[in-house]
């Protein structure tokens, strides 16, 4: 690959990648982006950033500031982002799409073993070693992407307040977003070096270097980027359509009492309100799908997002994992297995098609605030308040891993999930804190540590508590 120096002549950026060469990138991305979405940004940042040098630290940040705005996986929607950036809505498409497809088909086929083998004792001895696998793997991806926003004492102030606000007063994620945006709105007016873009509140906190995304900018090369209302009117013309028209399809065909519409209309409502990711939504998700339709029966979600967490791809496809059941149990005319299957591709669709819509028709005016600092501050404020979210999805996932039982202890109607000692499962333990220090210490790769825990958890589960 060639190399083009940049004005800083200790930093070097690669040359702008073929089209072929960043699809190879997001299969690579698509296939590994295990750990939700903090070891997905990681795993993305590392790709990108970090090694390949395709995009440039700032404007990695400014992206996934935007995206942590929107409803859906941010993680999926970054890499749209990226792409976009790169090589038009074509390479959008295509780091969306390679994004989801692998973890896709895989939550397909768990939840075809889901309901022929799910009572195999092997079944449930390899999920729990990866579930194990998986605790390290976030937790990984939490110091990592700390690392990198929480520069200053004024961005570890805001993540550790989202933290407490998440965790123990149970404020809802949008309100968490909204305040921290108003703070680093605010703050970059009263402490503009506290707030700068990307939070780096000391000189050289960071070697600051340009991506081959910053030098097609320069060269006046990002001309897609540039928003207008015409272009935003054919994107919603295109994309409204396809998001959905298969709902409106079949509705008129089937009816408004059918699954089929039931799932397109439920899960469309979802992509608009799905802020903060799976967790976020399950508890309702779970409500609805159990004691409003009856597609599930109490304690499958769990089980659902105990399959999804072992895929690549987003967290939130154990909404895909919702619809293959409710299919699956009410077929028609159809097989079952069919059924599940296309219930599954329907709940797939009306969830992401969405996240295009979303990336294609903001990105363009997101690109053009760049240089707003009242508005890069509040974005990166935003990222530190995201970070304490994360926390808290680490730590939620923790207490359900190690611990078999877990108690909301509450005072005046609010407080944390606080795990029952005396349920600790030492055996989730003992794995997860090996997979930590194989991951932390001595650096294995993540899918090794998988398939490593995977297999001793054969062995481990089989062990008494």
């Amino acid at each position: 690959m060639s190399i083009t120096l940049t004005t800083d002549d200790s930093v070097s950026t690669p040359a702008a990648p073929t089209f072929a060469e960043a699809t190879r990138v997001w299969a690579r991305i698509g296939l590994l982006s295990f750990g939700g979405p903090a070891g997905q940004i990681a795993l993305m940042h590392k790709e990108l950033v970090e090694e390949r040098r395709w995009i440039g630290e700032q404007r990695f940040l400014h992206a996934l500031n935007y995206c942590m705005l929107l409803p859906g996986p941010e993680a999926q929607q970054l890499a749209t982002y990226i792409g976009w950036l790169m090589h038009r809505t074509v390479g959008g498409l295509v780091a969306g799409i390679l994004f989801v497809l692998p973890g896709a088909f895989v939550m397909l086929g768990l939840s075809i073993l889901y309901v022929l083998y799910r009572e195999v004792p092997l079944i449930d001895a390899v999920f729990f070693g990866v579930k194990a696998a998986v605790l390290a793997v976030v937790v990984e991806a939490v110091l990592r992407i700390g690392r990198r926003a929480l520069k200053n004492r004024a961005m570890i102030a805001i993540a550790v307040a989202a933290f407490i606000g998440i965790f123990v007063f149970r404020i809802p994620f949008p309100l968490i977003i909204l305040i921290a945006g108003l703070v680093g709105w605010i703050g970059s007016r009263q402490a503009p070096q506290l707030f700068a873009a990307g939070g780096h509140g000391s000189k050289g906190a960071v070697l600051e270097f340009k991506g081959v995304v910053d030098l097609m900018f320069e060269r006046g090369e990002l001309t897609h980027a540039e928003p207008s209302w015409g272009r935003a009117f054919r994107v919603t013309a295109i994309w409204l359509p396809i998001w959905l028209g298969p709902v409106l399809l079949l509705w008129l065909l089937t009816g408004t009492s059918s699954v089929w519409t039931q799932l397109g209309a439920f899960f469309s409502s979802m992509a608009v309100v799905t802020f903060g990711g799976a967790y976020a939504v399950l508890a309702y998700v779970a409500q609805a799908a159990v004691d409003t339709f009856g597609w599930l029966a109490p304690g499958e979600m769990v089980d659902g997002l105990g399959l999804a967490e072992t895929t690549p791809g987003p967290l939130i496809m154990v909404l895909q994992f919702v619809g293959f059941l409710a299919a699956y149990r009410t077929p028609g005319v159809l097989d079952p297995l069919l059924a599940g299957c296309l219930g599954a591709l329907l709940t797939t669709w009306v969830t992401f098609a969405p996240c295009f819509f979303w990336i294609f028709l903001g990105a363009p005016y997101i690109e053009a605030l760049r240089g707003n600092k009242a508005i890069s501050s509040a974005l990166s404020a935003i990222t530190a308040a995201v970070v304490g979210v994360v926390m808290n999805l680490a730590l939620w996932f923790a207490l359900h891993v190690v611990f078999r039982e877990v108690r909301t202890f509450e005072i005046l109607g609010v407080g944390p999930d606080l795990p029952v000692l005396t349920s600790i499962d030492w055996r989730a333990a003992v794995l997860a804190v090996a997979a930590m220090i194989a991951m932390l210490r001595f650096k294995v790769g993540m899918i090794p540590t998988l398939g490593l825990c995977a297999v001793a958890g054969v062995f481990v589960s089989y062990l008494p508590v």
